[in-house]
C-alpha cells in the first residue's frame, strides 16, 4: 500500500522545535528574551526605524551634496529600424496603429520614430513623429515615402 496524506512526515531532523524566549533564567533566554538592556530594540512593539535611520544623527542621504536633474515633461521616443519593417510589412502604407497592432511597439509608446538601420527593398510609404536622415533617404530610394504624423505626441493606447 502507498504512502497517504495523513502518514506524510518531514524527515528526521529536517524539523526542530522554535527557541522558546521569556521562560526562566534557566532557559538561557529569561528575564530580557534575548533583547539586551534598553532602548527601542529592547521594547514591546518595536518594528525597526525607517531605512537610512541613523538614530537622529543626519543621514547620509541628505548629508550628500545633491546633482543633476531630470526633466518631468520629457517625453521618449521609441526606436524602430526599417529592416524591421521590411520583414513585418507587405509594400503599402504603414501607421502607427498597424505597428501597435504588430506588436513591434508598446501600446504606452508615444513617439515613435524610424532609424535606418537595414536593408529596404520595398516601397512603405510609412507615418510616424519622426525620421532619421538614412531613413527618409532608404525610403525614397526603395520607391517609398515618409510622413510625419505630428511632432506632438499621441496619447497612450487605451486598454
Amino acid at each position: 500500500m502507498g504512502t497517504t496524506l495523513h502518514s506524510l512526515s518531514p524527515n528526521p531532523g529536517a524539523t526542530k522545535k522554535p527557541k522558546r524566549v521569556g521562560r526562566g533564567r534557566g532557559s538561557g533566554t529569561g528575564k530580557t528574551s534575548g533583547r539586551g538592556m534598553k532602548g527601542q530594540k529592547a521594547r514591546s512593539g518595536h518594528h525597526g526605524a525607517v531605512p537610512g535611520y541613523e538614530g537622529g544623527q543626519m543621514p547620509l542621504i541628505f548629508r550628500l551634496p545633491k546633482r543633476g536633474f531630470k526633466n518631468p515633461f520629457r517625453v521618449e521616443s521609441h526606436a524602430i529600424n526599417l529592416s524591421l519593417l521590411a520583414q513585418r510589412f507587405e509594400a503599402g502604407e504603414v501607421t502607427i496603429e498597424m505597428l501597435r497592432g504588430a506588436g513591434l511597439i508598446p501600446k504606452d509608446a508615444r513617439m515613435v520614430k524610424v532609424l535606418g538601420g537595414g536593408e529596404l527593398s520595398k516601397a512603405l510609404h510609412i507615418k510616424a513623429h519622426g525620421f532619421s536622415k538614412s531613413a527618409i533617404a532608404k525610403l525614397e530610394a526603395a520607391g517609398g515615402s515618409a510622413e510625419v504624423v505630428s511632432s506632438k505626441p499621441a496619447p497612450a493606447a487605451a486598454e
